[in-house]
């Protein structure tokens, strides 16, 4: 990629020449205690991570949507969560709570400050070198360990990368609006998160950027894209291409091809930029996520993430190559201009990261779940987001109101977060769910799942 490499250090070179380079100065604070207890198997704690409770007045209001009379009828008096994003089931685990508490009784709450001013410490220079260690990069005899910033959110992290990448156009055209051959070329997949796109949009009406979006997961469309736009517009550079892409994505539990996309990078030298928001520390036999599954971690530029799904915490991280980084703290406005996390949340990360090493095992039960899922729906998953798609958006409502009065908390997802007629049920499975818990939640969902629609097709065409 020394052509990016290239335009990157140039565009250094202009916020250098202007002035404008900026870095973190961490405020030195006691280094954490020993590395905290972890377990062989599943505690007590596991089930606060799953076993919830919901007010009466958000019950009731939640089962009377469509009118239904019976809303008054008796409910569980737990339910249990399958709608999060903790899949490791940490966020109650005794250590990252411990680690927690320790800082806040220490530290207090606050950051004071955004990370360029005083909010920046020891502790989270620590948690960016363990994230850049966990997404190290191995090339022959020699390892890369790459750098990481660490963001308020992991949406604050797509948008400060987006708004870096731009930034390259316009440092190079110095002073004024590139011009449209001067712009980078974002090639984005069509069901890419909306802070992906929320940045890319806002690059494009600064007019840095020109914008494609390929169809999900098409490796052809790109291909195709990637060869024939720029023939077919000569104003546009064939050199400043980026392809992002969510790594899982959050709606349809399918993994992007990173195999074939990582063919096409070599094929046409673009910067590849992933977000591994609902891969990191679950997939992988490191946790080092999707790019460590596919065998593929050489291959990435740039991987963004988040802190608040398997980490089970708060937060959000890129990894990338110390000029990016640098480039990032310089231009990225969402996390120039945001407070930092605070230091009790940031050691609880430093704790979830070291727990999610020791405890394997709950990679391990995340994928049993999996396949035991699949084998109880004969549904063809992938990963522990499964979708069931139930069309209409009053269909999906009367499937929530089902789920919730046998027990379990699935949120119905509606339009805008997916099309017209494709509601759906969104399943996660987490390590801290029982195989009981599953096997009860799929004869819940048996209406809406496919051996049963078919029953259902067989008994109505019998009646025409």
């Amino acid at each position: 990629m020394a052509q990016w490499d290239a335009l990157v250090d140039a565009a250094l070179a202009r916020l250098q020449s202007m002035n404008l380079l900026r870095a973190t100065r961490p405020i030195a604070l006691a280094p954490p205690p020993a590395p905290p207890e972890t377990f062989d198997g599943p505690g007590p704690w596991d089930r606060a991570a799953v076993e919830i409770r919901l007010d009466d007045a958000t019950l009731l209001q939640w089962l009377a949507e469509g009118g239904e009379a019976d809303c008054q009828e008796e409910m569980a008096e737990k339910l249990i969560l399958f709608s999060g994003n903790d899949y490791m089931g940490l966020s109650s685990h005794p250590a990252i709570r411990k680690a927690a508490v320790k800082a806040a009784q220490e530290y207090g709450m606050g950051p004071r400050g955004s990370a360029l001013i005083c909010g920046y410490t020891t502790y989270h220079k620590l948690v960016e070198e363990s994230l850049a260690e966990l997404k190290k990069k191995e090339v022959q005899y020699c390892i890369l360990i790459y750098d990481c910033l660490l963001c308020p959110t992991g949406f604050s992290a797509n948008m400060a990368v987006m708004t870096a990448l731009g930034s390259v156009s316009s440092l190079l055209s110095v002073g004024r609006k590139p011009a449209e051959v001067e712009r980078i070329a974002v090639f984005s997949d069509a069901l890419n998160h909306a802070s992906i796109i929320d940045g890319i949009r806002l690059v494009e009406r600064q007019q840095e950027v020109v914008a494609f979006v390929y169809r999900h997961c098409d490796m052809h469309h790109l291909d195709f894209l990637l060869l024939h736009i720029f023939m077919c517009r000569s104003s546009c550079s064939t050199e400043k291409k980026v392809v992002v892409t969510d790594s899982l994505f959050s709606m349809d539990g399918d993994f992007a091809p990173l195999p074939e996309l990582v063919e096409l990078r070599r094929k046409y030298g673009f910067l590849l930029v992933i977000d591994d928001a609902h891969g990191t520390l679950v997939c992988g036999k490191n946790g080092g996520g999707a790019p460590e599954l596919f065998g593929c971690e050489n291959d990435i530029d740039i991987s963004v993430g988040t802190l608040s799904k398997a980490a089970g915490c708060q937060g959000g991280f890129i990894v990338c190559s110390n000029r990016w980084k640098r480039l990032i703290q310089s231009r990225g406005r969402s996390f120039i201009f945001s407070t930092a996390l605070p230091v009790p949340v940031v050691a609880s990360v430093h704790a979830a990261l070291h727990v999610s090493r020791k405890e394997r095992w709950r990679r391990s039960v995340i994928w049993r779940h999996v396949q035991y899922f699949a084998s109880l729906t004969k549904l063809k998953i992938t990963s522990p987001i499964i979708s069931v798609v139930v069309g209409s958006e009053e269909a999906a409502l009367r499937a929530g109101r089902h789920m919730l009065r046998s027990g379990f908390h699935v949120t119905p997802i509606r339009p805008p977060t997916v099309p017209q007629n494709s509601c759906r049920l969104r399943i996660t499975l987490s390590a801290s769910h029982s195989s009981d818990d599953i096997k009860r939640l799929v004869d819940a969902l048996s209406p809406w799942l496919p051996d049963k629609h078919a029953e259902q097709t067989c008994v109505m065409a019998a009646k025409l």
